[in-house]
């Protein structure tokens, strides 16, 4: 699949579970737990830290 078609179904994902979206894009890192944090604590914190992870472009 296109890494556009990805994205989009990692954001779909998220916008359900956010941290399963960040887990698929980044696996059990940092951001991950992050998010769960994040996730914890109000879901739309962790909403907007999962999109911000999925869309951002790492050179």
């Amino acid at each position: 699949m296109k890494e556009g078609t990805m994205d989009f179904w990692r954001i779909i994902l998220s916008v359900i579970i956010p941290p399963v979206g960040v887990f698929l894009q980044v696996g059990f890192g940092l951001h991950f737990w992050i998010n769960i944090l994040l996730t914890l604590l109000g879901y739309i914190p962790g909403l907007i830290h999962a999109i911000w992870i999925i869309t951002r472009k790492t050179n």
